[in-house]
């Protein structure tokens, strides 16, 4: 007895499709409301941004029907296809003429306004599950990570060149999907440690120890690199539990480090006051030599990678100021010392966080209501329409609305997440969690920068933003995950 096939569209997943036309609809709202003038009378014509927004939300409708009516099997033919032409493109914008806001992210073609980046996304996602769903790709092999490392980061240097540093960050999101995967949790470890060591670093480099000469972000970060160090061996040692907890070797080094490192810092303060970060430089040298030396002698590659990281982290740590003063851009700088409280500048860098959060603190539990805003509606806001719209849901909408919107959002990831957990295939679970990344990271990094909490890089908020490449690129994203898992739903059925 022959099936027919069931139509696509009883197959895709209505939950996904449904949290998405709940979000367009909500996010046009917010639009016009961070968009409108006292006075406006028509929000649905296309001179004002909630009207071409309508004509954006139409058009990746579209863009999202058609995506459902393509063959699947072309997403895995054409990945390496289109992400080779994405990097051509991306590599062309970097030498565009015209500027935006100090980027040359922006093609113009003629009235429209298109960035590469805001595509850059999908066909990466689909080059690296062609990648990884290949028959010979060996989770054991380096080699083999590497090459995956390098289809992220190569769109990733070229967005950098663009002088896009905010789009180019998204790309860290694939690592949580490496580390699905099976990339190893030491590479997590590390990458949080790398992240500590750059805050507390920058955060207390000019505060001193106990009225010494030693800087207080270098001796926390040379003690949490020890401690670290320390805390890898000891958790990965074998037959620890049947030693005392003061014979156990790593124990003791620790004791001894911190021993030695209190004896210097009294000798610092009440004997002949020196810095007493070169002792910890020295320990740190000697613990990277016995664990080289044992790692050697032992043929042990623990603790080789113990020494890796240790190593890794100092070397990290010391091209801190380098990157901050010589790469970064001076409102670079300036928006992660604002961040961090080195420095205080409201009506400068920090003028858009803090009237963000003017305008968030201002909407209350219930919002000021639909078009009600002030300090959105009197523009107080800089980029209230894109960048910083989440302002504007919690000042017209307030707490509750701030909820529902971040209800939708953890729907959704949590959705793909046991959507992608589903897929028959390799590439359709590489690809599911490309997705999970990606709308993570723009929602953590977005709330995070209007309310003050991360550095503000300049990333719009999925659905929300204002923008037809945003919001074309997360259509297509979104919607080639919907097709690929509507087919393996046919193929169950027939």
């Amino acid at each position: 007895m022959i099936h027919s096939r069931p139509s696509i569209f009883h197959t895709i997943d209505w939950w996904i499709a449904g949290i998405f036309i709940a979000m367009l609809i909500f996010g046009w709202f917010s639009i016009c409301g961070a968009s409108y003038t006292y006075g406006e009378t028509d929000i649905f014509s296309l001179s004002s941004r909630s009207g071409m927004q309508l004509l954006w939300i139409g058009t990746a409708l579209l863009l999202g029907l058609i995506i459902m009516l393509l063959d699947n099997h072309l997403f895995d033919a054409l990945g390496y296809i289109l992400y080779g032409a994405m990097l051509v493109i991306l590599f062309l914008t970097i030498f565009n003429p015209k500027q935006i806001h100090g980027s040359r992210s922006w093609l113009v073609l003629g009235p429209v306004q298109v960035q590469p980046a805001e595509f850059a996304k999908f066909t990466t996602a689909l080059a690296i599950a062609k990648f990884m769903n290949s028959y010979d790709f060996n989770y054991n092999r380096l080699r083999h990570w590497a090459m995956a490392f390098a289809i992220v980061l190569t769109p990733m240097f070229l967005i950098i060149c663009q002088k896009e540093t905010g789009s180019a960050l998204v790309y860290l999101a694939f690592f949580l999907m490496f580390y699905r995967e099976g990339m190893s949790g030491a590479i997590l470890f590390s990458s949080i440690a790398f992240i500590l060591y750059f805050v507390i670093g920058l955060k207390y480099q000019d505060t001193l120890i106990w009225h010494s000469t030693t800087s207080a972000g270098t001796f926390f970060v040379l003690s949490l690199i020890i401690i670290l160090s320390v805390i890898f061996d000891y958790v990965h040692s074998e037959n620890l539990s049947e030693s005392p907890l003061f014979r156990q070797p790593p124990l003791r080094m620790l004791a001894a480090s911190l021993a030695i490192t209190l004896l210097a810092i009294l000798f610092s303060a009440f004997v002949i006051p020196f810095n007493v970060s070169i002792v910890m430089t020295i320990l740190l040298i000697l613990i990277i030599i016995y664990y080289c030396f044992r790692g050697l002698k032992e043929d042990n590659k623990k603790y080789l990678l113990i020494a890796a990281f240790a190593l890794g982290s100092a070397g990290f740590f010391a091209s801190v100021n380098y990157v901050m003063n010589d790469v970064m851009a001076p409102y670079q700088r300036a928006r992660i010392n604002v961040l961090l409280g080195v420095e205080e500048d409201i009506n400068g860098i920090g003028y858009n966080v803090h009237q963000s959060e003017i305008a968030i603190g201002s909407g209350g539990v219930l919002g000021k209501g639909f078009l009600n805003g002030t300090q959105t509606k009197l523009k107080y806001v800089p980029e209230q329409d894109t960048d910083f719209i989440f302002c504007t849901i919690g000042e017209e909408e307030g707490f509750l609305g701030c909820i529902v919107v971040l209800g939708l959002f953890l729907a959704l990831i949590l959705r793909l997440i046991y959507v992608s957990e589903q897929q028959a295939t390799r590439f359709g679970r590489v690809y599911g969690y490309c997705v999970v990344g990606i709308f993570t990271f723009h929602l953590l990094i977005n709330v995070g920068m209007v309310l003050g909490l991360t550095p503000v890089i300049g990333i719009p908020l999925p659905f929300f933003s204002y923008g037809g490449s945003s919001l074309w690129g997360f259509t297509i994203l979104l919607f080639i995950f919907l097709r690929l898992d509507a087919e393996r739903k046919r193929a169950i059925q027939l």
